[in-house]
């Protein structure tokens, strides 16, 4: 029941918040970079901090530095929806939200270069999880995917959170799906959602991690981590800055170049990396670590060289088009 009840709440939650949108002009405009062709409301991935939020509340308050930072990376992202805020504060921000998290997985009682990896490692995904979100359904539909495989290893193999948290957090998700999962999207997860949501599959996955003490788990982003790797590689072959907004992405170049449906392309990256994250889940404590270490290496080269073929087939690797 409290699922049902809390499916509603959201559900009305987002429909005050297009309120809210529209009154404010919180709108997303399409330009020569954009996927999309119709002015759309920005920010509806804001319900994503209510699913935390609503389990922090009826867990008794259980991670309190975690919910601290998501609250911090969720305002200023929010900001930047509604009017752009410098690189240069918007990092530190995030950076500070990330050093709450780390208090929160005692992650400071390793030695220190190990946090200070982590932080850059932690950094880096947030902002690739934000630059992934460029056509309707994906970041909702690959979160669920992502959420999928922490729900089976935490059922399966390593119960690591209470398994509340997993399913407010889906519902949040489901709720959004109804409105951007779709080919006419009624709304954007803005920096709001697409960096709130990567917040806390983050937390999710590092206490996945650590209870574990099994990296593999970091897989289950092997999609979005090839798309983004790849794509910086190849914009700093082109001498391109990687910080300044693009259409190179493989989903953008499947959507815009290959002209292939968002929705197509974005149940395509989630039914895949569910199928990965079924296929680790499973694969571990069921075969040697080097066994696992080859076979994803093996998909890790099989995808990259799906991604490779794919460019080459729709513009050369040193033409500066797709912009």
């Amino acid at each position: 029941m409290i699922y049902l009840i809390l499916f509603a709440v959201f559900f009305l939650l987002i429909n005050v918040y297009f309120k809210i949108a529209a009154r404010f002009n919180i709108i997303d405009k399409p330009n020569a970079r954009s996927s999309h062709s119709a002015i759309t409301i920005r920010g509806g991935g804001i319900i994503f901090i209510n699913g935390a939020l609503a389990y922090f509340i009826l867990s008794e308050f259980q991670f309190p530095w975690f919910i601290a930072g998501l609250l911090l990376i969720s305002c200023i992202s929010l900001v930047d929806d509604i009017k752009t805020v410098s690189r240069s504060l918007r990092l530190i921000v995030q950076f500070a939200a990330v050093l709450l998290l780390f208090y929160q997985l005692n992650l400071f009682s390793f030695p220190w270069w190990i946090w200070i990896i982590t932080l850059v490692i932690t950094i880096g995904i947030i902002n690739a999880y934000n630059f992934m979100d460029g056509i309707n359904g994906i970041t909702g539909g690959y979160s669920l995917a992502v959420l999928a495989g922490l729900w089976l290893a935490n059922n399966y193999r390593f119960a690591f959170v209470d398994n509340q948290f997993i399913y407010f957090t889906g519902i949040a998700l489901l709720v959004f799906n109804v409105y951007n999962f779709r080919t006419k999207a009624r709304c954007f997860a803005g920096d709001v959602g697409s960096v709130s949501i990567a917040f806390i599959l983050i937390f999710l996955l590092a206490k996945l991690i650590l209870s574990s003490g099994n990296i593999m788990y970091l897989f289950f982003l092997t999609l979005y981590g090839i798309d983004s790797v790849l794509t910086i590689i190849h914009r700093l072959y082109l001498k391109e800055n990687i910080f300044e907004p693009h259409r190179k992405h493989f989903y953008q170049v499947l959507a815009n170049e290959a002209k292939i449906p968002h929705i197509n392309i974005s149940a395509g990256y989630t039914i895949l990396q569910t199928l990965i994250n079924v296929l680790i889940v499973f694969m571990i404590d069921s075969f040697s670590m080097a066994t696992q270490w080859i076979a994803i290496f093996l998909l890790v080269i099989i995808l990259s060289a799906v991604y490779i073929v794919f460019k080459r087939k729709y513009y050369g690797f040193a033409e500066k088009s797709c912009m």
